[in-house]
Protein backbone atom coordinates (compact mmCIF):
# COMPACT_ATOMS: atom_id res chain seq x y z
CA UNK A 1 0.00 0.00 0.00
CA UNK A 2 1.34 3.41 -0.97
CA UNK A 3 1.97 5.81 1.89
CA UNK A 4 0.15 9.14 2.01
CA UNK A 5 2.39 11.92 0.64
CA UNK A 6 3.80 14.30 3.22
CA UNK A 7 2.48 17.86 2.95
CA UNK A 8 3.60 19.33 6.29
CA UNK A 9 6.38 19.05 8.83
CA UNK A 10 5.89 20.14 12.43
CA UNK A 11 8.64 20.72 14.96
CA UNK A 12 9.20 20.59 18.66
CA UNK A 13 11.40 23.53 19.73
CA UNK A 14 13.60 23.03 22.81
CA UNK A 15 16.44 20.54 22.23
CA UNK A 16 15.15 20.02 18.69
CA UNK A 17 15.90 23.39 17.10
CA UNK A 18 18.23 24.73 19.83
CA UNK A 19 19.84 23.45 23.05
CA UNK A 20 17.72 24.49 26.01
CA UNK A 21 19.71 23.56 29.15
CA UNK A 22 22.31 26.37 28.88
CA UNK A 23 19.53 28.84 28.05
CA UNK A 24 17.55 27.93 31.17
CA UNK A 25 20.63 27.98 33.37
CA UNK A 26 21.56 31.47 32.16
CA UNK A 27 17.95 32.70 32.50
CA UNK A 28 17.66 31.41 36.06
CA UNK A 29 20.99 33.00 37.01
CA UNK A 30 19.94 36.35 35.53
CA UNK A 31 16.62 36.13 37.33
CA UNK A 32 18.30 35.42 40.66
CA UNK A 33 20.69 38.33 40.10
CA UNK A 34 17.67 40.55 39.46
CA UNK A 35 16.03 39.30 42.65
CA UNK A 36 19.20 40.06 44.63
CA UNK A 37 19.09 43.64 43.36
CA UNK A 38 15.34 44.32 43.44
CA UNK A 39 13.85 41.81 45.91
CA UNK A 40 16.82 40.91 48.14
CA UNK A 41 14.70 39.18 50.79
CA UNK A 42 13.53 36.68 48.17
CA UNK A 43 17.05 36.03 46.90
CA UNK A 44 18.35 35.55 50.43
CA UNK A 45 15.58 33.12 51.35
CA UNK A 46 15.42 31.12 48.12
CA UNK A 47 18.31 29.72 46.07
CA UNK A 48 17.85 28.72 42.44
CA UNK A 49 17.70 25.07 43.50
CA UNK A 50 15.06 25.81 46.13
CA UNK A 51 12.86 27.60 43.60
CA UNK A 52 13.31 24.70 41.18
CA UNK A 53 12.31 22.18 43.86
CA UNK A 54 9.24 24.25 44.72
CA UNK A 55 8.20 24.30 41.04
CA UNK A 56 8.47 20.51 40.90
CA UNK A 57 6.32 20.16 44.01
CA UNK A 58 3.73 22.62 42.73
CA UNK A 59 3.56 20.82 39.39
CA UNK A 60 2.84 17.55 41.16
CA UNK A 61 0.20 19.16 43.35
CA UNK A 62 -1.54 21.04 40.53
CA UNK A 63 -1.52 19.19 37.18
CA UNK A 64 -2.54 22.33 35.25
CA UNK A 65 1.01 23.58 35.70
CA UNK A 66 2.33 20.67 33.65
CA UNK A 67 0.83 22.53 30.72
CA UNK A 68 1.34 26.15 31.81
CA UNK A 69 5.08 26.38 32.53
CA UNK A 70 5.01 30.18 32.46
CA UNK A 71 2.22 30.12 35.01
CA UNK A 72 4.19 27.64 37.10
CA UNK A 73 7.17 29.96 37.36
CA UNK A 74 4.94 32.95 38.03
CA UNK A 75 3.04 31.14 40.79
CA UNK A 76 6.28 29.97 42.42
CA UNK A 77 7.67 33.50 42.47
CA UNK A 78 4.40 34.87 43.86
CA UNK A 79 4.58 32.34 46.66
CA UNK A 80 8.20 33.24 47.42
CA UNK A 81 7.45 36.97 47.44
CA UNK A 82 4.53 36.45 49.81
CA UNK A 83 6.61 34.31 52.16
CA UNK A 84 9.11 37.11 52.77
CA UNK A 85 6.69 40.04 52.53
CA UNK A 86 8.17 41.40 49.29
CA UNK A 87 6.17 43.54 46.86
CA UNK A 88 4.28 41.00 44.79
CA UNK A 89 3.64 43.63 42.11
CA UNK A 90 7.27 43.14 41.06
CA UNK A 91 6.77 39.49 40.09
CA UNK A 92 5.78 40.48 36.56
CA UNK A 93 9.05 42.42 36.23
CA UNK A 94 10.95 39.37 37.41
CA UNK A 95 9.14 37.19 34.88
CA UNK A 96 9.96 39.66 32.11
CA UNK A 97 13.66 39.31 32.96
CA UNK A 98 13.39 35.52 32.82
CA UNK A 99 11.29 35.47 29.65
CA UNK A 100 13.69 37.74 27.78
CA UNK A 101 16.61 35.49 28.69
CA UNK A 102 14.52 32.41 27.89
CA UNK A 103 14.20 33.66 24.32
CA UNK A 104 17.94 34.27 23.89
CA UNK A 105 18.45 30.94 22.15
CA UNK A 106 21.00 30.00 19.51
CA UNK A 107 19.58 27.59 16.92
CA UNK A 108 21.73 24.66 15.86
CA UNK A 109 23.65 25.61 12.70
CA UNK A 110 21.52 23.41 10.44
CA UNK A 111 18.20 24.90 11.58
CA UNK A 112 17.83 28.17 9.68
CA UNK A 113 19.01 26.87 6.30
CA UNK A 114 16.98 23.72 6.87
CA UNK A 115 13.81 25.65 7.62
CA UNK A 116 14.29 27.78 4.53
CA UNK A 117 14.57 24.72 2.29
CA UNK A 118 11.64 22.92 3.92
CA UNK A 119 9.43 26.00 3.53
CA UNK A 120 10.01 25.87 -0.21
CA UNK A 121 8.37 22.42 -0.38
CA UNK A 122 6.11 21.92 2.63
CA UNK A 123 3.90 23.65 5.16
CA UNK A 124 5.94 24.15 8.35
CA UNK A 125 4.66 24.51 11.90
CA UNK A 126 5.59 23.99 15.53
CA UNK A 127 4.08 22.50 18.67
CA UNK A 128 5.70 23.12 22.03
CA UNK A 129 4.97 22.38 25.67
CA UNK A 130 7.32 25.22 26.60
CA UNK A 131 6.87 28.97 26.25
CA UNK A 132 9.57 30.01 23.82
CA UNK A 133 8.63 33.26 22.06
CA UNK A 134 9.27 32.72 18.34
CA UNK A 135 8.76 36.41 17.60
CA UNK A 136 11.38 37.42 20.16
CA UNK A 137 13.73 34.72 18.90
CA UNK A 138 13.27 36.07 15.37
CA UNK A 139 12.17 32.91 13.57
CA UNK A 140 8.37 33.14 13.69
CA UNK A 141 8.26 33.83 9.94
CA UNK A 142 9.50 30.29 9.26
CA UNK A 143 6.28 28.77 10.67
CA UNK A 144 2.81 29.00 9.16
CA UNK A 145 1.31 27.78 12.43
CA UNK A 146 2.68 27.57 15.98
CA UNK A 147 0.81 26.09 18.92
CA UNK A 148 1.97 26.41 22.52
CA UNK A 149 0.46 24.13 25.16
CA UNK A 150 -0.07 26.90 27.72
CA UNK A 151 -2.27 28.79 25.26
CA UNK A 152 -4.00 25.78 23.72
CA UNK A 153 -4.88 24.22 27.06
CA UNK A 154 -3.55 20.75 26.28
CA UNK A 155 -0.01 19.48 26.00
CA UNK A 156 1.87 16.77 24.15
CA UNK A 157 1.30 13.83 23.99
CA UNK A 158 -2.43 14.66 23.90
CA UNK A 159 -3.60 13.94 20.32
CA UNK A 160 -5.71 17.11 20.29
CA UNK A 161 -2.70 19.43 20.16
CA UNK A 162 -1.28 17.53 17.17
CA UNK A 163 -4.65 17.57 15.42
CA UNK A 164 -5.04 21.31 16.04
CA UNK A 165 -1.66 21.98 14.43
CA UNK A 166 -2.57 19.87 11.41
CA UNK A 167 -5.87 21.70 11.07
CA UNK A 168 -4.05 25.04 11.24
CA UNK A 169 -1.91 23.92 8.31
CA UNK A 170 -4.93 22.49 6.45
CA UNK A 171 -3.53 18.95 6.30
CA UNK A 172 -4.68 15.59 7.61
CA UNK A 173 -2.59 13.95 10.37
CA UNK A 174 -1.43 11.22 7.97
CA UNK A 175 -0.05 13.95 5.70
CA UNK A 176 2.18 15.37 8.44
CA UNK A 177 5.47 14.53 10.11
CA UNK A 178 6.29 15.62 13.64
CA UNK A 179 9.94 16.03 14.63
CA UNK A 180 11.09 16.15 18.24
CA UNK A 181 13.69 15.04 20.74
CA UNK A 182 11.40 13.36 23.28
CA UNK A 183 10.54 9.77 22.39
CA UNK A 184 7.38 9.67 24.50
CA UNK A 185 5.94 13.17 24.08
CA UNK A 186 7.06 13.80 20.51
CA UNK A 187 7.51 10.52 18.65
CA UNK A 188 4.97 8.26 20.30
CA UNK A 189 2.60 11.18 20.87
CA UNK A 190 2.65 12.08 17.18
CA UNK A 191 2.23 8.49 16.06
CA UNK A 192 -0.73 7.96 18.39
CA UNK A 193 -2.32 11.05 16.81
CA UNK A 194 -1.91 9.62 13.31
CA UNK A 195 1.20 11.56 12.24
CA UNK A 196 4.59 10.12 11.42
CA UNK A 197 7.01 10.65 14.29
CA UNK A 198 10.67 11.48 13.66
CA UNK A 199 13.16 11.41 16.51
CA UNK A 200 15.67 14.28 16.45
CA UNK A 201 18.52 12.72 18.40
CA UNK A 202 21.13 15.46 18.64
CA UNK A 203 22.70 14.23 21.88
CA UNK A 204 23.49 10.58 21.22
CA UNK A 205 20.68 9.24 23.37
CA UNK A 206 19.57 5.60 23.35
CA UNK A 207 16.41 4.46 21.63
CA UNK A 208 13.71 3.05 23.89
CA UNK A 209 12.85 -0.53 22.96
CA UNK A 210 9.08 -0.05 22.84
CA UNK A 211 9.05 3.17 20.76
CA UNK A 212 9.73 2.93 17.03
CA UNK A 213 10.27 6.26 15.26
CA UNK A 214 9.49 6.48 11.57
CA UNK A 215 12.99 7.92 11.20
CA UNK A 216 15.91 9.00 13.37
CA UNK A 217 17.81 12.18 12.44
CA UNK A 218 20.53 14.28 14.02
CA UNK A 219 20.09 17.39 11.85
CA UNK A 220 17.53 19.01 9.57
CA UNK A 221 19.79 18.04 6.67
CA UNK A 222 19.20 14.37 7.50
CA UNK A 223 15.51 15.03 7.93
CA UNK A 224 15.34 16.64 4.50
CA UNK A 225 17.12 13.69 2.89
CA UNK A 226 14.65 11.30 4.49
CA UNK A 227 11.70 13.39 3.31
CA UNK A 228 13.08 13.40 -0.23
CA UNK A 229 13.76 9.65 -0.25
CA UNK A 230 11.03 8.02 -2.34
CA UNK A 231 11.04 4.99 -0.04
CA UNK A 232 11.43 7.10 3.13
CA UNK A 233 8.30 8.83 4.38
Amino acid sequence: MLKTPIKAVLFDLDDTLWPIVPVLERAENLLHDWLAAHAPAVAERYTIDMLRARRQALMQAEPRYRIDLWGLRHATLCEAFRQVGADIARVDQAMAVFSTARSAVTPFEDVLPGLLRLNARLAVGSISNGFADLQAIGIAHHFQASIAAHRFGRAKPDPQIFHAACAALAVQPQQAVYVGDDLLLDVQGAQNAGLRGVWMNRFGRSLTADIHPDAVCTTLHELERWLLDPIGP
